[in-house]
């Protein structure tokens, strides 16, 4: 069962979650409730989690420094984001700083906030597809060519390649020599780049474009 802390200083938005978990996601569990961050620090200290959904508007610590505390300090823990405030600053801010995740509080629901959580538990990252879009306008917008062949950096593309392999985020770190988080981050940036949520997506395209083939 996935153990999952709420970190959100809207207590009726906290109260509704933990009556969906309760009685209608049985393999998701709320280990425990925070207004701020403060208080998800001090819980951290005595209650096991798994996940932390994030709110990134809280009133005392901002979500990506949150974000990055908890990468730090807890490098195995989970973060998954929700926000009402979904500028691309706010999203590039906390994928930089770790998040395996990230969901709009204006265009998501209870089902996708669990599909979420359970990609993510799943090894995956996991974006909404507006959070998506608005990223992935930001990169065209940046573009400086149109040749597909330019859309991935080298290492980019190795990572795409390994992921077509059947390798692991872990054994990509081990082959690359850098770390997991490294891995993460190329990762996600690729999905935001091409609008989309996993690994097979990401493969899928890439053969299709012709930016990787299947060897013999």
């Amino acid at each position: 069962m996935t153990q999952v802390i709420v970190v959100d200083d809207h207590k009726l938005f906290r109260q509704g979650l933990k009556t969906a978990f309760r009685y209608e996601y049985a393999d998701i569990c709320l280990a425990g409730e925070a207004e701020n961050g403060a208080e998800l620090f001090r819980m951290l200290t005595s209650t096991p989690a798994d996940l932390v959904l994030l709110d990134i508007n809280l009133p005392d610590v901002g979500g990506a420094d949150i974000a990055g505390r908890l990468r730090n300090d807890y490098p195995n823990l989970k973060i998954l984001a929700v926000s009402a405030e979904n500028t691309s600053e706010t999203i590039e801010s906390m994928i930089e700083a770790g998040i395996d995740g990230f969901i709009s509080k204006q265009k998501g629901d209870t089902d996708e906030l669990v599909e979420a959580i359970r990609t993510i538990m799943n090894g995956s990252e996991y974006f909404g597809r507006d959070i998506a879009s608005i990223l992935y306008g930001v990169y065209v917008s940046k573009k400086k060519t149109t040749e597909i062949s330019n859309e991935f950096t080298e290492r980019e593309r190795e990572i795409i390649l390994l992921c077509r392999d059947g390798l692991l985020v872990k054994e990509i770190a081990a082959r690359l020599n850098v770390s997991v988080n490294t891995i993460m981050t190329h990762k996600k940036r690729i999905f935001l780049k091409l609008g989309i949520n996993n690994t097979m997506e990401m493969v899928q395209y890439a053969l299709k474009r012709g930016i990787i083939r299947i060897e013999n």
